[in-house]
């Protein structure tokens, strides 16, 4: 039993935890537009031997399906695919495996990575990108080797295994530009993607899909074209957005925020909202969300200038329109 003195110890400990952990939470500014995030979900990882881990990154996975603002047909195929694996014990009853290979192909910045890591959260795998600066040696059998020593390896364990710019490894080989080495590597790749189970997932992504071997197509059972977002997903993400700013104003309608990013990939449509958080953040209170905002679009139209002057010349009245229509928005909506 406590003695006395241990007990009025341990009641000035809990004190004292209780007074530092409401400090903490005090000095923390209020920020009218940022409410708090919900908690992330856990990312699942693997152990990884060291003979494999110079070969992969071990990504953190915590992107959900609904985090995406990706076309209706897409999130179907994909709410399909995990719904498959999810029931693999039924489908292994009727002796049928699920798809496992996935072919992700389109522009840069429109969600390829961002999807790969979905796929590992909904099934709550652990995601690993290969390196392809570890993997191809200029030495003859060397790549095909650690290729083949990386496959061994996530046929043990239930992973996604993920290959961005896949046309690094997956080239066509009938390419005279390319060496005898890089074609040995496409037919060992082809042999050990054959030979997979279906409990590892092989997500791979190309911005090139022209330049991949033939025979690499008919090895993916789920092909999706991703590309940028069209003027119904611009408005659904900034429904989105509005929504995390809680009851603050954002000066803007969904419908002009659209417009405006017509074109846009969806990384600069995130870049926008993540400038526009870092602007509210970093002036503890004193900028509203709608001036954020504002400054962010202004900003945004002189790098389009900057950057394209040839452009903005040719496009001066679409441009213009665009910020007109911004400013028209926000005088509306104040």
């Amino acid at each position: 039993m406590a003695t006395k003195t241990q007990q009025d110890r341990q009641a000035l400990e809990r004190t004292m935890k209780a007074i530092i952990a409401r400090s903490k939470k005090s000095n923390q500014p209020q920020l009218i537009g940022l409410e708090e995030s919900a908690v992330q979900s856990k990312s699942i990882s693997v152990e990884i031997p060291e003979r494999i881990a110079e070969l992969v990154y071990d990504i953190p996975a915590q992107r959900r399906l609904d985090e995406l603002v990706l076309s209706e047909e897409i999130v179907s195929e994909v709410q399909e695919f995990i719904f498959e694996y999810s029931n693999t014990a039924l489908l292994r009853s009727h002796s049928i495996e699920p798809r496992h290979t996935v072919l992700l192909k389109g522009p840069p910045g429109n969600g390829k990575t961002s999807l790969a890591e979905v796929f590992a959260t909904e099934l709550s795998l652990p995601l690993l990108s290969i390196r392809y600066d570890a993997i191809i040696d200029s030495y003859l059998g060397e790549t095909a080797s650690r290729l083949k020593r990386l496959m061994d390896f996530a046929e043990q364990i239930p992973c996604v295994l993920f290959f961005d710019e896949f046309d690094a490894v997956g080239k066509e080989r009938s390419d005279v530009q390319e060496t005898g080495e890089i074609k040995r590597v496409v037919s060992s790749l082809l042999v050990q993607m054959d030979r997979l189970p279906s409990h590892t997932i092989v997500v791979c992504a190309t911005n090139h899909p022209e330049l991949l071997d033939r025979a690499v197509w008919r090895r993916f059972e789920l092909k999706l074209e991703i590309n940028p977002p069209d003027h119904f997903q611009l408005v659904k993400w900034f429904g989105n957005f509005k929504k995390s700013m809680g009851k603050a104003s954002v000066g803007i309608t969904a419908d002009d925020f659209a417009k405006y990013m017509e074109g846009e990939t969806m990384a600069g449509v995130e870049s926008f909202i993540l400038d526009v958080r870092r602007k509210i953040i970093l002036s503890k209170g004193k900028l509203s969300a709608s001036e954020a905002i504002k400054s962010v679009l202004g900003r945004l139209k002189k790098t389009i200038i900057t950057n394209n002057p040839e452009e903005s010349q040719s496009h001066g009245n679409s441009t213009s329109n665009r910020a007109n229509r911004t400013r028209s928005g926000s005088k509306k909506t104040n």
